[in-house]
């Protein structure tokens, strides 16, 4: 008689499935809404919070930190990232004879999708990580509920700051990035495969407009903030002792980057699906 009560629990545990992912997922959308409604006072109240953190971001602690911060990373992960755009995009176009639209493959590919992507792969790999490790150790040590105790509130103060010292040092850490991505390419057709400077250089202005890297920058701002908030979201709600911090660290990045690559699927069919901003015509 046991195996049909059983069988129940668990019928029943698979149909709520889908509405307890939904009432999660309203959680966690109300916590991000709550997170960004604390902008503006946190700008007046805890801007040395932010500007600590502002500092944790761009340079890095502990190891980190010896090895340059983010700053480092990201630009040895778009640098490398930048080569083989470099290497594939020459070697394809020159079996059609048409080598040298490599200068348009770097502009095109490095600025719109390359560049946003990696840097914010790396900042949810560095920072993103590091800052629900931190949030998770303050919930299971009880911290987070000796501020509301000591009447500062917990939101504002440790998750809003992380959101805007990741949204403002991302700028100058994609900078780097950028800059590093369409150097690798350049060094990898015109040194390693031989094409001339001024061919590469006029494809390459040619085909980029400005206002792709204006937007390009307006992505990786959405991905900053979208990487801050999960993470801040699975370190803030961790539980269940050291275990639960580690299990919470692999949620944030797990779902940071599903979410980065659907906000990149959405953001480049708003601004460049009805037009792609560049023409190659005979």
């Amino acid at each position: 008689m046991a195996a049909p009560g059983k069988t129940g629990k668990a019928a029943r545990r698979v149909a709520s499935a889908p509405l307890q992912r939904l009432d999660d997922f309203g959680h966690q959308l109300s916590f991000y809404a709550r997170a960004f409604a604390w902008t503006f006072r946190v700008l007046r109240r805890y801007r040395t919070e932010v500007l600590r953190l502002l500092a944790e971001v761009s340079l890095g602690t502990g190891g980190l930190a010896v090895i340059g911060g983010s700053v480092v990373i990201v630009g040895f992960m778009t640098f490398f990232t930048g080569s083989q755009v470099g290497l594939q995009g020459y070697e394809s176009l020159n079996q059609i004879g048409t080598a040298a639209f490599t200068g348009f493959v770097a502009s095109y590919f490095n600025t719109r999708e390359i560049a946003p992507l990696v840097s914010a792969l790396a900042l949810s790999a560095t920072v993103g990580c590091g800052f629900t490790a931190q949030l998770g150790a303050m919930r299971i040590s009880d911290e987070i509920d000796a501020l509301e105790v000591m009447a500062v509130p917990s939101m504002p103060f440790l998750v809003t700051t992380r959101m805007l010292a990741g949204m403002i040092a991302v700028v100058p850490l994609y900078i780097v990035g950028l800059l590093a991505s369409y150097g690798a390419t350049r060094v990898i057709v015109t040194m390693f495969y031989g094409q001339s400077t001024g061919t590469y250089d006029h494809y390459f202005h040619l085909f980029l407009p400005p206002n792709d890297i204006l937007w390009s920058f307006g992505k990786v701002i959405i991905f900053a903030v979208l990487v801050m908030l999960i993470h801040c979201y699975y370190g803030y709600h961790a539980s269940g002792g050291p275990a639960g911090v580690g299990v919470a660290v692999g949620r944030a990045v797990r779902t940071s980057i599903v979410v980065i690559n659907v906000a990149d699927l959405m953001l480049g069919m708003a601004i460049w699906g009805t037009s792609p901003g560049v023409r190659i015509a005979g």
